[in-house]
C-alpha cells in the first residue's frame, strides 16, 4: 500500500488549506450570526464562499472517476485527505459542494437515475442551485434494519401514492431543499424482504408532504440544514419518479451508504485533528497548580493517546478508500464497517480530552468542541449504528473459520 499523496493531491491540499485559512476559519462567527438571523435559509455568506470555491477549482471533489462527466477526477484515496481538511469546520464541506446528505443523493442519481432524472435533479445539485434530503429513517420501527421500513409506495395507474412517517431527515428543514429521495415498501408481501422496497423522487412542494417539526440532536437543531419529521399523506408522484424500478430500494440504499460512511469518517478524522491541535495550544498557554499544563504527565498521555488514535484511524480510512478504488465498494465493505465503528468513537474520545483541557469553556459556545462532540455522537447512529456494523463484521469474519 502506498498512501503518499500524488502531486495533484498535494496541489489541491495546498489550495484547500489556503482557502480554509483565508475564508473559512475567519468566518466561523459570521456564519453563526447569519444562521441565527435566518434559521432555515442558506446564509448569504455560504453562497459567497461557494462561488469563491468554484473559482478556485475546489468543487464537487467527492465523485470518483467511475461517474464520468460528473466526476472531478479524484479517487476515494485522493479525496480522503481533502475531506479531512473540510471536516475541521462542520459547515465547510458545503462550501465545496461536498456535504451530506447531498453527496449521497448525488451519488445515487449519478449511479442509478435515468437521464431525465439526472437532468432535472442531479445537475442542479451539482451546481448547488438546490438542496436535497434522503428519507429513510422512521420513528415507529427499528430503522437500522432497513427491511423494517413501513412507509407504503403503492401504484395507482400512472402514479405512485405514498403514505408514511419519517423523522431525522437531514437537510429537509432548509428552504432550498427541493427534492426528497424516499424509501418505502412497494411490495410488502414479497417473500424476499430485500426486494420489498423502492425509492422514489418526491418534490418537497408535492401536496401531502408535511414537515411536522425540526428534530434536535443533543440539543442542537443544526440549522440551516435541520433534521425534519415528515408525514406523507396520500402523496402522489408520477411513475417516472421511481429510481431504477420497483424492488431496487434496498440495493440502492446499500450502494448509497458505503461511500457516505467513509466520507463521514474522513471528516471525523479532520475534526479530531482540529481538537487535538486546539488541546495542544491550550495546554501550552495555561498554568495549573504552579506549572504549565503541558508539564503534567496526564496531559502528555492524553496527547500521546490522541495522536496514536487519529493516525490509526487515518490509515484505516486510507486503506478502505484504496480498496474501494481498486476492487469496488462491495469488496471494501468490511473495511468500511471497521472505519465506521472506529472513527466516530475515536473522535469522541479526542474531543472529550480537548474539552477537559479547556475546562468550562470547552462546554460552551465559545469553542467548536461541544457542538463537534454532539455531532460525532450522533454519527455513531448515522448510516447504521455501531452495533449493526459490529454484528455484520463479526458474523462475516467468523464465517471464514467455519468447518465445512
Amino acid at each position: 500500500m502506498n498512501f503518499e499523496y500524488s502531486e495533484k493531491v498535494q496541489e489541491l491540499l495546498e489550495k484547500l488549506n489556503t482557502f480554509m485559512e483565508e475564508h473559512v476559519f475567519p468566518n466561523e462567527e459570521k456564519m453563526h450570526e447569519q444562521v441565527e438571523a435566518d434559521r432555515w435559509n442558506t446564509p448569504p455568506l455560504m453562497k459567497e464562499l461557494q462561488q469563491k470555491a468554484r473559482d478556485a477549482g475546489l468543487w464537487n471533489l467527492f465523485l470518483p472517476p467511475i461517474y464520468g462527466k460528473y466526476s472531478a477526477g479524484l479517487t476515494n484515496l485522493e479525496y480522503a485527505p481533502l475531506a479531512e481538511v473540510m471536516g475541521h469546520v462542520h459547515w465547510a464541506p458545503e462550501v465545496f459542494n461536498c456535504a451530506a446528505p447531498d453527496t449521497g443523493n448525488m451519488e445515487v442519481l449519478a449511479k442509478y437515475a435515468n437521464e431525465e432524472q439526472k437532468k432535472t435533479w442531479l445537475e442542479p445539485l451539482l451546481n448547488a442551485e438546490i438542496r436535497s434530503a434522503f428519507a429513510m429513517t422512521e420513528p415507529d420501527v427499528a430503522s437500522s434494519d432497513a427491511t423494517n421500513i413501513e412507509t407504503l409506495i403503492e401504484r395507482d395507474g400512472d402514479e405512485y401514492v405514498i403514505n408514511g412517517r419519517k423523522f431525522y431527515i437531514s437537510g429537509a428543514q432548509r428552504k432550498e431543499c427541493e427534492i426528497l429521495i424516499v424509501m418505502g415498501k412497494s411490495d410488502p408481501d414479497n417473500a424476499n424482504r430485500y426486494i420489498q422496497q423502492s425509492m422514489v423522487l418526491v418534490p418537497m412542494n408535492t401536496p401531502g408532504v408535511t414537515i411536522v417539526r425540526p428534530m434536535k440532536v443533543m440539543g442542537y437543531d443544526d440549522a440551516p440544514e435541520g433534521h425534519s419529521e415528515i408525514t406523507f399523506d396520500n402523496v402522489r408522484v408520477p411513475v417516472e419518479n421511481i429510481i431504477q424500478g420497483e424492488g431496487k430500494g434496498f440495493e440502492i440504499a446499500q450502494g448509497r451508504l458505503g461511500p457516505g460512511r467513509i466520507h463521514h469518517c474522513m471528516r471525523s478524522i479532520g475534526i479530531a485533528q482540529r481538537a487535538l491541535d486546539a488541546m495542544c495550544k491550550r495546554v501550552n498557554e495555561r498554568v495549573v497548580f504552579g506549572r504549565e499544563m503541558i508539564k503534567q504527565q496526564s496531559i502528555r498521555e492524553d496527547i500521546a493517546k490522541s495522536v496514536c488514535q487519529i493516525e490509526q484511524a487515518r490509515l484505516l480510512t486510507l486503506k478502505a478508500a484504496q480498496k474501494m478504488d481498486l476492487e469496488g465498494n462491495k469488496a471494501a465493505k468490511e473495511l468500511i464497517s471497521m472505519i465506521k465503528i472506529v472513527a466516530p468513537s475515536m473522535a469522541l474520545e479526542v474531543i472529550d480530552r480537548a474539552m477537559q483541557c479547556h475546562g468550562a469553556v470547552g462546554l460552551s459556545q465559545d469553542t467548536f468542541l461541544a457542538q463537534s462532540w454532539a455531532g460525532q455522537r450522533s454519527l455513531r447512529f448515522a448510516d447504521g449504528p455501531d452495533q449493526v456494523h459490529m454484528m455484520q463484521l463479526g458474523r462475516d469474519y467468523a464465517k471464514r473459520f467455519q468447518v465445512k
